[in-house]
């Protein structure tokens, strides 16, 4: 464990003894959450996404030392292992390392070279390799055997080749360093295949295309893999040469092992041999491993978008405790609507059809009118999939006839609520209600409380990653259950509102405790308190340790209830009152009392300054959300499909994805427009998350638009755009002036206006 803690603490750039601690805590069954917040002076402050890291390396190292200690036991119960093969087996540092090592000891199913073995010719190839002065057809000669089965010279010459082949293939340090060199040097070409051009017109970009494989970013090399394993793409990945002329790997391998031409005798067959070695075996090997290679780089990459938009979207703003109406458009089946209230209680659902083939425009205005003022609903949340601009249309309508209501509105994305809506926890907590208007209810509550809700679906469901099903599952499962965990601890739960799928993340609680809680809540009444936790059924001292600093009792009889301070932690608050002079609920909230106190005053043994500063930060506001404003976005009229784009256009729109190369936006038309990282700053920047995040809200200005491909070009650079010959720039849609509703509703103006009269005397009525 020593020499595993030494390497994460070098890779980390920390002590040791910090990785230790770590590696302790985790053994412990601590979560990384827990030991990020409340363990700061046993692991000298690291950080979550330190601990991530650490305990991702944790479990590789230790699969390699399990690994190494397997082949050092099975090396050895074969009578094979050396002191030298025992040294080199200890230094190997990464798996693929301690795979070469082992590759010419493994067992493995009978090979030509292990016939040709039996068969005695392994001295005919060691004497040819030794002194190529010797005449191979001289030398074959003395081992012709027919009850061997060489019948011949050109046997024994063809026996001895496939022993050396296997020789040079199984050499770690060649074998090595051609991998280095190919990862390096080696060019990735793919080519479309015979017959593919129409079927795969998606990789059109790739039908003849080259790059350094360890340069190809990660989107680039999963959209190339995808190519290969759809049968469009054809790869080969090789060391560029000259055609014609001897392969510069097999030179390497001739200086490896000593082979020449110099006119002898057996140089020729030695370098055909190696010839073969390098075409017939290595290369095949490597390209196969290095592809690979690039795979597991690109996942890592990937995931590490996944996670960080994943992140971003978790810990968007919410709307708040707001009565809400969520929209799931739809064009033919009607638009499915769901009002929740403050508390997210589902208190109405209906649907509506303004579209096609209905077009009962002014009916469905009239409904929501009427919904709005009978549960004085705040904000409305319009799904922005297919009817989304449509819809939004409807809303921008209704409150510019009906101000009185003081709507707002705001387009969420619908990712992951069909899943949300078809899945056991949505029947279990709607039975009653249709699948397609459980969608709807997501759609409301998501924007109230996007963490809350978003809690509830497979985190790759939620679609904010790029080829997310491409990359290695596990990995991204991992990866995406512990931002998950990472954003509903730093944004804390409040035990007496949250539902079984956001308690289950908190940390040490699972599904199993997390459903405990629930029903303890609905059979006793909110918890009075977090102590009171501890009577709820197999809710242990180690989970109630892990889990209270992040659950939440508001308005509860102690104050520290509601604060992300932890129990184990009130005597510190305590002695502050005592030393101070004041009762505990003046101190919270008295920010400059607080800042006046210093932390190394009331820090001890237990409780060092680390935590002591983190307390006074957390009574300044105690359990505060450490997430933004919630603000949205103002889609442009008449603008509402890709056909209405011009270049030129200036737009507002919500970041929805965040990818190595750069940010998708939603500007309205049904089709995110990409903002190139070369077109997201007047500077360079090498990471796109240095300007923009996931429901970030952005102007952008339109570039290029290709509809026949759906793809939109948009740039967030000051300055003229280059406008293709031919094209004229629109005006600004900010300064274009707004239209009025499309001209054949507005002989239905009147109408509507009635009905939606009516519908708000039967809402009254009925409120009375």
């Amino acid at each position: 464990m020593d020499k595993i803690n030494q390497r994460i603490a070098t890779e980390l750039n920390v002590a040791p003894k910090q990785v230790a601690a770590a590696v302790e805590l985790l053994g412990e069954g601590a979560t990384v959450p827990f030991i990020a917040r409340y363990r700061k002076e046993k692991t000298g402050g690291l950080d979550d996404t330190q601990l991530r890291k650490l305990e991702e390396r944790l479990g590789y190292l230790r699969e390699l030392e399990d690994r190494r200690a397997l082949v050092l036991k099975t090396i050895d119960g074969l009578g094979k292992l050396t002191p030298e093969l025992t040294r080199s087996i200890n230094g190997a540092e990464t798996k693929i390392e301690l795979e070469d090592i082992y590759a010419p000891l493994k067992p493995k199913r009978r090979t030509k070279a292990q016939a040709a073995r039996e068969a005695g010719l392994e001295p005919l190839s060691e004497a040819l390799l030794s002194n190529p002065a010797l005449d191979p057809e001289a030398e074959a000669a003395k081992f012709v055997d027919s009850e061997k089965g060489i019948a011949d010279t050109k046997a024994a010459l063809e026996g001895a080749r496939h022993i050396l082949i296997e020789r040079i293939a199984e050499t770690p340090t060649v074998v090595g360093s051609l991998r280095e060199w190919m990862w390096s040097d080696g060019e990735l070409k793919s080519v479309v295949r015979k017959g593919k051009n129409e079927e795969g017109a998606k990789f059109s970009d790739y039908f003849e295309f080259g790059q350094r494989i360890k340069d190809i970013p990660s989107h680039r090399a999963l959209a190339m893999l995808r190519g290969l394993n759809e049968g469009v793409l054809a790869l080969e990945l090789d060391i560029p040469h000259e055609a014609g002329k001897t392969h510069p790997a097999e030179g390497r391998i001739k200086n490896a092992f000593g082979i020449a031409d110099r006119g002898r005798p057996a140089d020729a067959w030695l370098g055909d041999t190696v010839h073969r070695a390098w075409a017939d075996k290595l290369h095949g090997s490597l390209q196969s491993g290095l592809l690979a290679r690039m795979k597991e780089k690109a996942d890592a990459e990937a995931i590490g978008v996944f996670s960080r938009n994943l992140k971003d979207l978790l810990l968007a703003a919410p709307a708040g405790p707001r009565a809400t109406m969520g929209l799931d458009p739809g064009i033919r089946t009607g638009v499915k609507v769901a009002v929740v209230d403050t508390t997210g209680k589902v208190v109405a659902t209906t649907t509506i059809y303004p579209h096609e083939p209905r077009r009962d425009w002014n009916g469905s205005l009239a409904t929501l009118a009427a919904l709005c003022k009978q549960h004085r609903v705040d904000i409305i949340s319009v799904g922005n999939g297919t009817g989304g601009r449509e819809t939004d249309k409807l809303v921008a309508e209704l409150m510019a006839k009906m101000p009185e209501l003081k709507l707002t509105k705001a387009m969420v994305s619908e990712a992951g609520a069909s899943v949300y809506s078809a899945s056991e926890l949505a029947a279990k907590e709607f039975p009653d209600l249709d699948v397609s208007l459980r969608g709807a209810v997501s759609i409301a509550r998501r924007l109230q409380d996007p963490l809350a809700e978003l809690v509830k679906i497979e985190p790759k469901a939620i679609g904010v990653g790029q080829y997310q099903h491409d990359v290695d599952q596990g990995g991204l499962a991992r990866s995406l259950d512990g931002v998950v965990e990472d954003c509903v601890n730093s944004v804390g739960v409040d035990v007496n509102t949250a539902s079984v799928p956001l308690l289950s993340r908190v940390s040490g609680l699972n599904q199993t405790l997390a459903s405990n809680i629930v029903a303890f809540r609905d059979e006793n009444g909110a918890f009075k308190s977090r102590v009171a936790l501890k009577k709820v059924p197999r809710l242990g001292a180690k989970a109630f340790e892990q889990a209270a600093g992040f659950l939440r009792i508001m308005d509860g009889k102690n104050p520290l209830d509601g604060s992300a301070v932890h129990p184990e932690a009130y005597e510190v608050v305590e002695k502050i009152a005592a030393a101070t002079g004041r009762p505990l609920k003046s101190i919270i909230g008295d920010k400059p009392f607080l800042k006046s106190l210093k932390p190394a005053q009331f820090a001890d043994e237990a409780f060092g300054i680390p935590t002591v500063t983190d307390i006074l930060a957390e009574l300044e506001k105690p359990g505060r959300d450490p997430r933004p404003e919630f603000k949205t976005a103002t889609f442009a009229d008449g603008v509402d499909s890709i056909g209405d784009l011009k270049p030129g256009m200036q737009l507002e729109g919500v970041v929805t994805n965040v990818a190595a190369f750069g940010a998708f936006v939603d500007i309205g038309v049904h089709q995110d427009g990409l903002v190139h990282i070369s077109e997201m700053a007047d500077r360079f920047i090498k990471d796109p998350h240095e300007v923009v995040k996931a429901g970030d809200v952005v102007k952008v200005r339109v570039k290029e638009v290709d509809v026949a491909r759906k793809r939109i070009a948009l740039t967030m650079k000051s300055g003229a755009i280059d406008i293709g010959a031919g094209q004229q720039a629109a005006r600004p849609s900010a300064s274009a002036p707004r239209s009025s509703a499309p001209p054949p509703r507005q002989a239905a103006q009147s109408a509507g206006e009635s009905a939606l009269a009516a519908a708000l005397r039967k809402a009254q009525e009925k409120g009375r």
